[in-house]
């Protein structure tokens, strides 16, 4: 079978990224990875916090054995920061570390995984309100830029930043950030955070672009909207689709984890039809909530005391 051929766009950083990405929040089995490449996917997003850097390092090997790729830049590999590493010294370390963890030479994007600093000896996502210390943006991103200009990362960029903190990041760069990953699906447009990344040319890469369905922390409001399965309906294409067509139509990327070979089939198959407007007006009237609200980076006497605070009050 012929994979499937994924549009790509080109970064503020001149490099190409396939405009779909296939997520790894969860460790996929062994094989689903290779089924994407097979497929047609060819960008894989993974996060040091994820413990899926190994899995994917392993998929890049396998499919150059197999013969499904013929060489590692067919392959575009996204890693991010976490909060523990987020300070100058330790940012450098940290990419290495994912480098070594992906059998790699290089990430073609490596991104700040949120504007949060944790302490050091944080494990996981196992922490509490005082663990959050302050987070100098201008001193990481520094780091970052050296991650670049060494090669270890061939563009760099940041991940749910809101646009106080992206106005600050950017007076203080020397290299703009190419991408801001931000959760992004129909039941949440971020239009406003859209408009200001279009105009300092930082393309939007979108997580939970169905909505975190059937997630601990998820919700039902993509899967089993009304508006979303009428217009699914009509058009003869599965609700996924639709979601995800509409993330492609507002030039952003979305980032699609499904470890089901037919859904996985599916949701790579947007590319070659089109929303009409009064279907794009329908899913404008979709009701919006942010989902993942990430409270627990919010404390008295942290630095962020308010969702407001984090989220640059876009909540």
């Amino acid at each position: 079978m012929e994979a499937k051929k994924v549009p790509e766009v080109v970064l503020n950083s001149g490099k190409k990224m396939p405009t779909i990405g296939f997520g790894t929040g969860t460790i996929p089995p062994p094989q689903t990875l290779l089924d994407a490449i097979d497929i047609g996917y060819r960008h894989f997003d993974t996060a040091s916090v994820y413990n899926t850097e190994e899995p994917v390092g392993q998929a890049v090997s396998k499919s150059l054995e197999l013969g499904l790729i013929k060489n590692r830049d067919e392959l575009f590999i996204t890693s991010k920061l976490w909060c523990t590493d987020a300070h100058h010294d330790l940012v450098l370390p940290a990419l290495k570390n994912t480098l070594k963890k992906l059998g790699l030479e290089y990430v073609d994007l490596y991104l700040i995984h949120w504007p949060v600093r944790l302490k050091q000896d944080v494990e996981g996502i196992n922490f509490k309100g005082e663990d959050v210390i302050p987070f100098d943006i201008k001193e990481t991103w520094e780091a970052m830029e050296d991650c670049y200009r060494l090669g270890l990362a061939k563009s760099i960029g940041v991940s749910n930043f809101g646009i106080k903190k992206l106005s600050t990041l950017l007076e203080n760069a020397k290299i703009p950030p190419a991408v801001n990953q931000v959760e992004m699906n129909p039941s949440w447009h971020q239009g406003k955070l859209r408009e200001f990344c279009k105009q300092k040319g930082i393309h939007v890469s979108a997580w939970s672009p169905l909505g975190g369905y059937k997630l601990s922390w998820g919700s039902s409001a993509v899967m089993e909207n009304s508006i979303l399965r009428e217009i699914a309906e009509v058009k003869k294409k599965s609700v996924a689709q639709i979601a995800l067509r509409w993330i492609h139509e507002q030039g952003a990327s979305p980032i699609v984890k499904s470890f089901n070979k037919e859904r996985m089939r599916q949701n790579i198959e947007i590319f070659d039809w089109e929303l009409k407007q009064e279907e794009l007006d329908k899913i404008n009237l979709i009701r919006q909530c942010r989902l993942l609200k990430a409270e627990l980076f919010v404390s008295d006497n942290g630095p962020y005391k308010s969702l407001e605070e984090l989220w640059d009050g876009d909540v």
